[in-house]
């Protein structure tokens, strides 16, 4: 069996092409840290964190990932959201990958995407960098040590930070290239210290092969009630709409905050860690996430901390707005223990509207579900990828288009046939803006989400008056104990009202000019939801 941190540098690496000079294969959490600070690549934060530096690449570059077009992706990809890559110029990149890691120290760290066993898939990750390592150990699932005698990998994933790419030799747009090939079951990421590509990557690729399964991948988080996983709840959304922050609820049991699945059983989390961001960060807000970043094992991303004191400042961004940490589930105290729970019964779409046209919570019919899931209506926060400074409206279909390989349409389906065989509730969740747009309304406040999302979560809100959106056609509260009557509608917030009616519009009409690239592949009921829009 092989053992941990030893650094013989064959552990199956040769059949793979690796020539390293020295492997350190799976090691623990205190050996990675220790590695880490010794190369220089990390410093330690108060309490034991691990404090890493991305430099040049502090969110992710979706313009740089590519999908290997052949046999298998052909008629299987939307090749309308999906970048291609000719199979040799991914071969090219392989060979020149595996030449940069020659006679090179690298880290592998042998884990598995799924907790479902029957929907999992085994990963060996391959990289440079041993903070990187410690990341990924973190996000995804470990497996016991006994498990790991006889370990297979399906998919492999070699990270080189320090390699550059060549764009006429490889067939890619810059010096940074994430390239997936799902004939060869192989990911090759080059020319970037984010760490986040590493996760990403699987996930895309569970969104893949899922769906021939019939189980519905999900770019959400998921928490059901104390003592009760068949009162289970997935949120959807974009990276800073919330996914985290609101799923970390101590009065319910976490189950993951980013990527999960479902299938007839009930829904399952892929990893088994978590990816906050920590810009502005608040032990009052968030206290669960808020201790993590004093714990041993945690990573934390390019948040800035004083050289004497070493106290962290979660409200410097300077470096990047997208400052975050990333931790096993097991140090939030209500994370579940299984990361599994039933089928949900509740389905809320987050969406950070900048126009400040949304209200704070709307009740979605299984059509308006189908509609607003395709359409992924957000803004991209700052920093979440490279070149966004500010929020920038976006339609990112499926509250995740840069992950999503297949036609949109598949996941829709999927998503809107799990509605109707569960009877979930399905709601739309406004985290941005009220009382005006960025820069002249304010972000709606957190406390209201939260108590706007309990009652949904436990029932009590469908019980209250209901009044038809004139916008959008969807149910939206009238009044809700412990909120504010007016923020629930947003036009009664805006000093000029013919404003708000003139952004909705505009707002109505950017649905509209989006939802055209679906009309063909919706039936009459979605149709009808996106004409009432």
């Amino acid at each position: 069996m092989q053992e941990f941190g030893s650094r013989n540098p064959d552990h199956g690496l040769q059949h793979q092409g690796i020539a390293a000079a020295c492997a350190y294969y799976n090691d623990l959490e205190s050996a990675l840290v220790e590695r880490a600070i010794s190369n220089g690549e990390a410093k330690l934060a108060p309490g034991g964190a691990l404090l890493a530096l991305t430099g040049q690449h502090t969110g992710r570059s979706p313009k740089d990932k590519f999908t290997v077009r052949d046999a298998t992706t052909e008629n299987t990809v939307d090749w309308g959201n999906n970048a291609g890559m000719d199979p040799a110029h991914f071969d090219v990149l392989h060979q020149d990958m595996l030449a940069h890691l020659k006679d090179k120290t690298v880290y592998v760290q042998d884990l598995a995407c799924g907790a479902d066993p029957a929907h999992q898939i085994k990963v060996r990750f391959v990289n440079e960098l041993a903070w990187h390592m410690l990341f990924i150990r973190n996000m995804m699932r470990r497996l016991p040590r006994e498990d790991l005698a006889g370990f297979v990998n399906e998919w492999t994933v070699i990270n080189c930070p320090n390699f550059r790419a060549d764009p006429a030799r490889h067939g890619c747009r810059s010096e940074t290239v994430i390239a997936v090939s799902f004939a060869k079951k192989t990911v090759l990421i080059g020319c970037t210290s984010y760490a986040g590509e590493n996760k990403k990557s699987i996930f895309g690729v569970m969104n893949y092969v899922l769906p021939e399964k019939g189980i519905m991948p999900m770019h959400c988080s998921a928490n059901h009630a104390v003592g009760d996983p068949s009162e289970a709840a997935v949120f959807f959304g974009l990276s800073g709409t919330g996914k985290t922050t609101l799923s970390a609820d101590p009065d319910r049991i976490l189950i993951g905050d980013d990527e999960h699945g479902w299938s007839d059983e009930g829904i399952f989390n892929f990893e088994g860690g978590c990816y906050a961001k920590t810009i502005n960060l608040s032990k009052d807000a968030e206290p669960e996430i808020y201790a993590t970043t004093a714990m041993f094992g945690s990573v934390l991303e390019n948040v800035v901390m004083d050289p004497e004191t070493r106290e962290l400042n979660f409200e410097d961004d300077s470096l990047t707005p997208n400052t975050r940490v990333c931790y096993p589930l097991e140090m939030i105290p209500n994370a579940s223990a299984t990361s599994v729970a039933g089928v949900p019964k509740n389905v809320v779409m987050l969406t950070c509207d900048s126009f400040g046209v949304l209200p704070p919570i709307a009740r979605l019919t299984p059509a308006q579900a189908m509609y607003h899931f395709l359409s992924g209506f957000t803004a991209k926060v700052a920093g979440t990828e490279k070149g966004v400074t500010e929020p920038e409206p976006t339609f990112s279909t499926c509250f995740g288009a840069p992950f999503m390989p297949r036609n949109p349409a598949e996941y829709g389906d999927l998503l809107r046939k799990k509605i109707a065989e569960n009877g979930s509730t399905c709601w739309l969740v406004n985290t941005g803006w009220t009382g005006g747009q960025h820069g002249t309304g304010s972000r709606m406040p957190i406390k209201v989400t939260r108590k706007l999302l309990a009652a949904a979560l436990n029932g009590s809100l469908n019980n209250v008056e209901f009044r038809t959106d004139e916008n959008f056609g969807f149910d939206v509260p009238v009044s809700v104990d412990g909120v504010s009557t007016p923020i629930l509608n947003p036009r009664q917030t805006w000093e000029d009202r013919d404003a708000y009616d003139a952004q909705a519009q505009k707002l109505v009409g950017m649905f509209a000019e989006n939802f055209k690239k679906y009309e063909a592949d919706v039936d009459a009921d979605v149709l009808a939801a996106a004409l009432k829009a």
